[in-house]
């Protein structure tokens, strides 16, 4: 119940991979700031943690993913071997059923939209009924990572290819103000240079040796090539990134929200879930910041 002075908030959660860990900081810090979330609207990483705070189990994936390491990350891997994604999802979504439980979109607490996009059909597809880790796995089809996600036979990807940050399917919700979050936000230099004098020279592998590892294990000697598959999928993450955010900047520029958090894109790399603590933190800060309440 909405208690007296509290801000009702249709809140737009956008997608970017493990840069999205921010919207836990979020809010975290709209929950401390007297706003009441009525609503979400989220695509890919903002369906994700979107959809776990609908269904009231936010703290629990807190401390689950702050535990994550690169090695347990890699055991979620589940290896597809069609070519139309690397991973075919399955393990890490019945890891996420087990944490949150098994629930429906229509009896969680807060109205909760997950985007995702019929390629095909060339449009967006807003799934607000049905199976909320349905939702979610179609919502979270990275191109070239995961494999399409088939609902009611249509197969679906990643919804931040046609909207990084839905705002319309809260036009309707009558709440005090729209909140949406950005994580494609315009690279900010000084993180570059803390990157490259922070990082220590013993560090170990980075996440997409230890998959490449993990993929070359089960294929035949192929004279290096498949560092250059790998080299060939991170340009297209890039490439993605690249796209998400113009599309996005039209998207807000159209459609504008009464307040928009911006996260820059070279804040980490899609990946990194290991830095959970660190992006939810930055999160809590950047929603300080860019609310203008301290």
């Amino acid at each position: 119940m909405q208690t007296k002075n509290q801000k009702s908030v249709s809140l737009i959660l956008g997608g970017g991979g493990a840069r999205g860990l921010a919207h836990i900081g979020i809010i975290r810090w709209l929950e401390e700031n007297n706003y009441k979330i009525q609503s979400i609207s989220g695509c890919s990483i903002g369906a994700l943690i979107g959809g776990i705070y609908a269904a009231g189990k936010l703290d629990d994936f807190e401390q689950w993913v702050c535990a994550i390491t690169k090695v347990d990350m890699v055991t979620l891997l589940d290896i597809s071997w069609g070519t139309s994604g690397f991973v075919k999802g399955d393990k890490i979504i019945n890891t996420l059923i087990e944490l949150v439980g098994d629930q429906d979109i229509e009896t969680l607490p807060i109205r909760f939209t997950a985007v995702a996009s019929d390629l095909k059909g060339e449009k967006e597809v807003w799934i607000n009924s049905g199976k909320l880790f349905d939702a979610i796995r179609a919502s979270i089809s990275l191109p070239f990572f995961f494999t399409p996600f088939r609902r009611n036979g249509v197969e679906l990807i990643d919804g931040g290819v046609l909207n990084p940050v839905p705002i319309a399917p809260t036009f309707s919700d009558g709440t005090d103000m729209s909140i949406a979050v950005n994580l494609g936000g315009d690279v900010e230099h000084a993180l570059i240079e803390k990157s490259v004098t922070d990082t220590p020279q013993n560090d170990p592998p980075q996440l997409h040796d230890k998959i490449l590892n993990f993929i070359n294990r089960f294929k035949e000697p192929n004279n290096g090539e498949g560092q250059s598959e790998w080299n060939i999928l991170e340009i297209a993450h890039q490439a993605f990134d690249a796209m998400q955010g113009t599309i996005a900047r039209q998207k807000l520029a159209a459609y504008p929200p009464d307040h928009t958090i911006t996260i820059p894109r070279n804040i980490c790399t899609i990946l990194e879930f290991d830095r959970a603590a660190e992006m939810i933190e930055l999160g809590y800060q950047r929603a300080k910041q860019q609310l203008g309440e301290g």
